[in-house]
């Protein structure tokens, strides 16, 4: 990746094919401090069944900010996130023997001619319209377990599942009614249309699935998370690695948490020069833990600004979100509670800590016991405390919260102001929650 012009505002509507990593083309170079706005195509779904892509999403080409360098935090202020898709399909998966070696998400193959990663042409609607170029059989290594379609409202505001027929009229106009970019190389997951439970009415809140930095290594951009990432382990693919610990090179872009939204901060770790910041997998909603391991996959566009923290050597990222996500007992403490807890402090003879701010650490790992570990782990690395401690303190000022399952996780605490100005961490916390 060459560098390129600092451009204190950068666009982005180029991705690459399904890979984060060191080899991918540079989309351009972005001044620390400035502002970057980037148009997605949809992420698991159209991906899934568009054989020539080697992973399970369709990101950004890499963003280089300016000065950050290895062992340097990227700190992503999430502005805007905009849906433009009109509609969109989802459901639960269901595997096509055949169509695939080690993985479906990464190691397509025809079923018929055996040509690998083929170029595939769209016949007609329903789950046989994706066709192998060279030999016209059905190339796509995923149909629906079940599923559904949503159209969505004006405002993006609430979606509707359809029946049979509204589904058949979306999909004989499908790239247009998903807004699939034109430099995007998906078919639009419409095309399949499913129609489960019809008339089904929801609630939308958009958010990134998967937004954060370039990990050293290059691996499908729907496997960088340790979950997704087993699947890696073993695997006789090009992206296949060897042991466990190969996994640590991640940098946990894909995430599937909510959270990560309009408003939101994620703090993510440098592991090339520039930091190779990308977007995408943006969904129109979604509950806590992905339960069908997808969801409402949409084009969107993303505004966002980015500043580098020096120095700030994390294990993986750090989210901020927006006050009003955060759990309870892990809001900024009022003024009246600082008060009554100086109070209580007095009359016990104990000096209150009562300068305090949120953060949520991101773990990951092959369960959700695992990931919780990971976060463990990466609290006590980034602020220099005992497990047990950290477990402490997420007990009685926090908490775990379930991004996906099998396994991402965000560890809530409460953690001493100054100990997140030793960090580097402590500007980006007051300036998210006005402290």
């Amino acid at each position: 990746m060459s560098q390129q012009g600092v451009q204190e505002e950068l666009y982005v509507d180029q991705y690459t094919l399904g890979l984060v990593g060191p080899d991918q083309e540079w989309a351009g170079t972005v001044a620390d401090g400035g502002t970057v706005e980037t148009y997605t195509p949809p992420g698991c779904w159209g991906p899934m069944v568009t054989p020539s892509f080697r992973g399970g999403h369709e990101v950004t080409r890499p963003i280089r900010v300016e000065g950050a360098e290895v062992g340097d935090a990227i700190a992503i202020h999430i502005r805007d996130v905009e849906v433009t898709s009109m509609a969109t399909s989802t459901g639960s998966m269901a595997e096509r023997a055949g169509a695939f070696g080690d993985d479906p998400f990464v190691d397509h193959r025809c079923p018929e001619c055996g040509t690998t990663w083929p170029d595939s042409v769209v016949e007609g609607t329903g789950e046989d319209a994706i066709r192998c170029a060279e030999c016209g059989a059905n190339a796509s290594s995923f149909g629906f377990e079940y599923g559904y379609t949503v159209a969505f409202d004006h405002e993006n505001a609430v979606g509707v599942t359809l029946d049979k027929d509204g589904a058949h009229a979306l999909a004989t106009d499908a790239e247009r009614v998903m807004d699939i970019p034109k430099n995007a190389r998906q078919h639009p997951i419409l095309l399949y249309e499913p129609d489960g439970m019809p008339g089904t009415l929801g609630r939308l809140r958009p958010f990134i699935g998967n937004i954060g930095t370039t990990p050293s290594v290059t691996m499908p951009d729907s496997h960088n998370a340790g979950d997704f990432g087993q699947s890696l382990i073993g695997a006789d693919h090009d992206y296949g690695v060897e042991t466990e610990a190969d996994l640590e090179k991640r940098t946990d872009g894909h995430m599937d948490i909510p959270e990560v939204r309009a408003g939101a901060t994620l703090i993510c770790p440098v592991e090339v020069d520039g930091g190779g910041v990308y977007v995408g997998d943006l969904h129109a909603n979604q509950g806590d833990g992905e339960l069908s391991l997808h969801t409402t996959d949409v084009s969107g566009t993303v505004t966002m600004d980015v500043e580098v923290i020096e120095g700030l050597d994390l294990d993986g990222p750090v989210l901020l979100p927006n006050a009003e996500d955060l759990p309870f007992i892990s809001k900024p403490y009022t003024d009246d509670e600082r008060a009554a807890g100086r109070d209580l402090g007095a009359e016990h003879g104990v000096d209150v800590e009562t300068e305090m701010g949120p953060i949520q650490v991101v773990g990951s790992g092959a369960t959700v016991n695992d990931a919780t570990q990971n976060a463990f782990d990466r609290a006590g690395q980034l602020l220099d405390m005992s497990e047990g401690e950290i477990r402490a303190r997420c007990t009685f000022t926090g908490g775990v919260q379930i991004g996906r399952l099998p396994g991402v996780v965000q560890l809530d605490m409460l953690a001493p102001m100054d100990l997140l100005d030793d960090r580097g961490l402590g500007d980006a916390v007051r300036e998210q929650y006005d402290l």
